[in-house]
């Protein structure tokens, strides 16, 4: 493990280049020590000669030891698989990381002085930078500024697990031990050096250099899943060098035993898990792919689409009629808006035929493995029936679960909802949940956990009262029993910092914060914006994502809205919303959300702010009042 450590210097580190290298590498001054194996310090002053890279296999080792007198190959079995395959092969091979042969292996064991940008592992950097997205910088707003400056916490990865590594995120947290450029170095060229997670914030983490103890001065905040960042040992194996910083080069006389002695028991990332990181951002979604997913002009239908581009699982989908490609809509390749082609048909739902009778060059129907499965139900037994009352949250305005009414049933399970008091005369603004849905629950489900009911907009019996309602629109309540009541154990807690899409304009993607927690729906809250534009969310929600999501996946992030922004928003709803669009200079939102503005413009509703909010992260009863 510390086989590579015998390369940090008070001072620098080497740097030399093959004769056959592709990239110039700045050498260093042929003054300066370099330490390598067994103690034995070697100089190279032309920076070229004494190191050789097999052609074949990609093995740096000293050029004496290699085989021929063209120095081009680490052993005889690589002259001679040279020999039989195209130099195409040698290079797909060597980018394939295949391990080189056992007379190569011994090389390893001889003093190396490794060169800094060795052909096979400069093409997998490269290779590796390719797959990972580049840095999306929002000016003026730094997590890292951002979470230190008010000591917020953030959302672990674990809890979003349709997020890249949100699965196999394993063991990573403070104290682990990474490998990262030297940025406190007056080198020409790039070295490294290990530091220690000091805190962790979704991807990002707040590092300190080794050597620094308890001195907070050079701590710097970066993306963990970013190309630079390395386990322990990588600079070994590699040929990079390891230099302590300018600042406490002085610190110690013999690094090395420094470096085995802070290392020994320590922890550090999966030898794969740049792998990892890569594979979890390969998506299946591709580009010309159609769907069918909700008429955001019309919820009751959804509509032919295609897919435009995919950025980190979120798709952008462009209606099929829409000639100049303006009429889309945003949603992650999980939500319960997209589906296969036939969908709608299969189930009964609405759907807009498209003027397009034939499909377009390239266009092609996305296999239906590729969408999110909901959970198989028996409605063969008691079950859902037209008129039925429940509550549910508007999709037309999330931060209010309302009065609603069953209208339709259709099959698989779907159902079609209405909110009491607001619901179009021809249905065009009916939506449909599953019964599954973590979006719809019981008559009472307000009540019990205090959340404040939207009553049908027009009602004058108030404070609203369920049985009465019931009692006077002669209908009844849907079964408890058949809500869903499953609440998995999601790891979010109040006052965590994550990134959440503004779903009334889904393209946006904002620092948020989780203000509330009933079981497993989560009320996110915009930072900088007032609590009207507050969010219920499910605790599963794919619109949902760790903080540096967006830095790792190159989307765009839209920070906190500035002091001068919520002094200037007005009291009145519809002027708030104007405010928030111009702000972000999003897209039009729906004109059904328009409509819907204008019916609420003058009358809110606020959510009761207690200090009581279950914050529950196993299987609870939805149905048992909190004590406050």
């Amino acid at each position: 493990m510390f086989d590579g450590y015998d390369s940090c210097s008070e001072d620098t580190s080497s740097s030399s280049s093959s004769d056959e290298s592709e990239e110039e590498v700045a050498p260093l001054p042929s003054s300066l020590p370099i330490i390598k194996n067994n103690g034995q310090v070697y100089t190279y002053p032309d920076g070229k000669s004494g190191m050789a890279t097999c052609e074949m296999c990609g093995m740096v080792g000293v050029r004496d030891a290699f085989y021929s007198k063209t120095k081009r190959f680490c052993s005889v079995s690589c002259s001679r698989s040279y020999s039989s395959n195209s130099k195409k092969a040698s290079i797909l091979a060597r980018l394939q990381g295949k391990p080189p042969t056992k007379k190569a292996k011994v090389l390893q064991k001889q003093p190396l002085v490794a060169k800094l940008a060795a052909y096979a592992q400069y093409q997998a950097t490269l290779q590796n930078q390719a797959k990972t997205k580049a840095a999306v910088p929002v000016e003026g707003f730094s997590w890292g500024n951002y979470i230190n400056s008010n000591s917020f916490t953030a959302a672990p990865v674990t809890c979003f697990k349709h997020a890249p590594m949100g699965t196999c995120w394993g063991d990573i947290a403070e104290g682990v031990r990474v490998e990262v450029p030297n940025t406190d170095c007056s080198l020409p060229t790039k070295v490294f050096w290990i530091a220690g997670i000091v805190k962790l914030a979704g991807y990002n983490a707040l590092l300190r250099y080794e050597g620094f103890e308890n001195d907070s001065s050079l701590d710097f905040w970066c993306n963990i899943c970013g190309s630079d960042i390395h386990p322990v040992g990588w600079c070994a194996t590699s040929g990079k060098p390891l230099v302590p910083p300018r600042t406490i080069q002085h610190k110690y006389t013999n690094w090395k035993a420094f470096l085995v002695k802070r290392l020994t028991g320590a922890k550090t990332l999966p030898p794969d898990f740049s792998q990892k990181v890569s594979e979890s951002m390969q998506y299946p979604f591709k580009t010309s792919m159609r769907v069918e997913v909700v008429d955001k002009t019309h919820l009751c239908r959804t509509r032919v689409a295609v897919v435009e581009s995919v950025i980190g699982g979120r798709l952008r989908l462009v209606y099929e009629e829409s000639e100049d490609k303006t009429d889309d809509f945003w949603c992650h390749m999980y939500s319960p808006l997209i589906h296969h082609i036939g969908w709608s048909r299969s189930i009964g739902h609405r759907f807009k035929r498209s003027d397009i009778t034939k499909k377009q060059d390239g266009h092609f129907d996305a296999p239906p493995h590729l969408f999110m499965k909901v959970k198989e139900v028996d409605a063969a037994g008691e079950w859902f029936k037209e008129g039925m009352k429940l509550e549910a949250i508007d999709p037309l305005n999330l931060s209010a679960i309302c009065v609603a009414t069953i209208r339709k049933v259709l099959a698989d399970g779907y159902l079609m909802i209405g909110i009491d008091g607001s619901e179009a005369a021809d249905g065009s603004d009916w939506f449909c949940y599953h019964a599954t849905s973590p979006s719809i629950f019981p008559v009472g489900f307000c009540e019990i956990n205090m959340i404040e009911l939207t009553p049908p907009r027009g009602y004058a019996k108030l404070p609203f009262k369920w049985f009465d309602y019931l009692r006077e629109t002669d209908s009844i309540a849907a079964p408890v029993k058949l809500f869903n009541k499953e609440v998995p154990n999601h790891g979010f807690h109040v006052g965590m910092k994550l990134e959440a899409v503004d779903l009334m304009e889904p393209r946006l993607v904002c620092v948020a914060t989780v203000t509330r927690i009933i079981h497993r729906l989560l009320r996110i809250h915009f930072d900088g914006w007032e609590d009207e534009y507050d969010q219920w969310v499910d605790c599963e929600s794919p619109d949902l994502y760790p903080v540096g999501w967006c830095q790792l996946t190159g989307y765009q992030l839209q920070p906190p809205a500035p002091q001068s922004s919520r002094d200037s928003q007005s009291s009145s709803s519809k002027q708030k919303k104007k405010a928030k669009s111009q702000q972000y200079k999003g897209h039009k939102k729906m004109t059904s959300l328009q409509l819907k503005e204008e019916l609420l413009d003058g009358e809110e509703y606020s959510f009761l702010q207690g200090a009581s909010d279950q914050e529950s992260n196993g299987s609870a009863s939805y149905y048992i009042k909190q004590e406050p």
